[in-house]
């Protein structure tokens, strides 16, 4: 059972997303809340698998109580949910620390295979998305710096999986390689890129032009 947490300010947003993770087998609703306010009163009693989190809230925005969440419990697993695209939102949602990024006009089928890849490890965000945030950069005028000679070719074919948002099995399976090497790579970007979580080894790689 995938425990799951919403936030999100519209009442119908958040009462049909409610229902709809309700309502499939191997998930569940244990809270929902209009703002980050009130979540943050009650993170630590009811502390999801996996958060929904909007961007546009009432009050503190999603990216400042994904921020404040992070320091309270580092390893939850943070999704926005946002009608917003603009690439400088998503890069700061990821540096905040949430794990991947949609749009609420994602249908609710992708939608739940989300919440399973962010269960799973995953980092889910639709190609579109990920392709802003790189040219996001590209235009900014960020290139590859010195960090990115000290990762091997094939570390930075494992963090550009983890970029376009596949799970560890995904790819491993592009790759030809076990779950288990892919985390030995994983581990290994970590202690070069110096982070500790999915989320921070992608917001470096895009900040940095690492792939």
């Amino acid at each position: 059972m995938i425990d799951v947490v919403i936030v999100e300010d519209n009442d119908t947003i958040r009462e049909g997303l409610r229902a709809l993770i309700d309502g499939t087998e191997g998930y569940k609703c244990i809270a929902a809340y209009s703002n980050c306010e009130d979540l943050l009163a009650d993170i630590e009693k009811n502390v999801p698998d996996v958060l929904l989190m909007d961007i546009g809230l009432p009050g503190m925005s999603g990216i400042e109580g994904v921020e404040k969440i992070r320091k309270i419990l580092p390893d939850l697993n943070i999704l926005i949910l946002t009608v917003y695209e603009e690439s400088d939102l998503i890069f700061n949602a990821l540096c905040a620390g949430a794990c991947g990024y949609l749009v609420k006009k994602t249908p609710p089928a992708r939608l739940l295979e989300a919440i399973k890849e962010a269960y799973d490890g995953g980092s889910p965000m639709s190609s579109q998305i990920a392709r802003k945030i790189v040219n996001f950069f590209q235009q900014k005028g960020v290139f590859p710096s010195s960090s990115s000679t000290l990762l091997t070719e094939r570390e930075r074919e494992v963090l550009k999986g983890l970029v376009e948002g596949n799970t560890y099995r995904a790819i491993a399976d592009s790759l030809y390689i076990s779950v288990d090497t892919i985390r030995h790579h994983i581990r290994n970007i970590y202690k070069k890129l110096h982070v500790h979580s999915q989320s921070e080894a992608v917001a470096k790689a895009l900040k940095k032009g690492l792939i």
